[in-house]
């Protein structure tokens, strides 16, 4: 079946992705730097690893949620399209995922950026500066998964464009 997507010929996009914390589990750590390898012919990705806000007590929340906010928030510039990934985003399929990443990258944006909010989530003030939130599962996953999980797709998504295979 020929792929309904427009040929990947624009310039090499431009991605970063926002996250709290440092990956712990060699297995995440492995698999997440296996896709952002196999995903350097189509475009490069940079990690920023915010330092997440040590909760103590549950009162503290939001307060620390602020804090990191202001971390995120100061890794993004006005002409970013930035995606956050939210329990409560819309749901994509692969290929809808794909279709998404081809029209910002056509779109001529600077920069795409996913955020990947800490244990608590993400606030408000990161939320409100997306430009599209997406859920990649109305089940809750460790941020580490998460990232995890992001790279496969980019990568996947990317193949996509391409018309290669590796998606089915």
């Amino acid at each position: 079946m020929p792929s309904r997507h427009k040929p990947y010929t624009f310039k090499k996009m431009k991605i970063k992705i926002i996250a709290p914390g440092k990956l712990k589990e060699n297995y995440i750590k492995n698999g997440t730097a296996e896709f952002l390898k196999r995903v350097q012919p189509y475009c490069t990705v940079e990690i920023i690893e915010i330092k997440p806000e040590q909760v103590y007590e549950e009162s503290l929340i939001e307060k620390s949620l602020d804090i990191e906010a202001e971390r995120i928030l100061n890794c993004i510039k006005p002409e970013n399209f930035v995606i956050t990934l939210e329990i409560n985003g819309k749901q994509l399929s692969s290929e809808e995922f794909a279709d998404k990443i081809n029209k910002i990258n056509h779109s001529g944006t600077g920069e795409l950026i996913f955020v990947i909010g800490s244990s608590h989530g993400l606030s408000p003030k990161v939320s409100q500066r997306a430009n599209f939130k997406l859920s990649i599962s109305k089940m809750t996953f460790l941020h580490e998964f998460a990232r995890l999980i992001l790279a496969e797709q980019i990568y996947r998504a990317f193949k996509i464009i391409k018309n290669e295979t590796y998606h089915k």
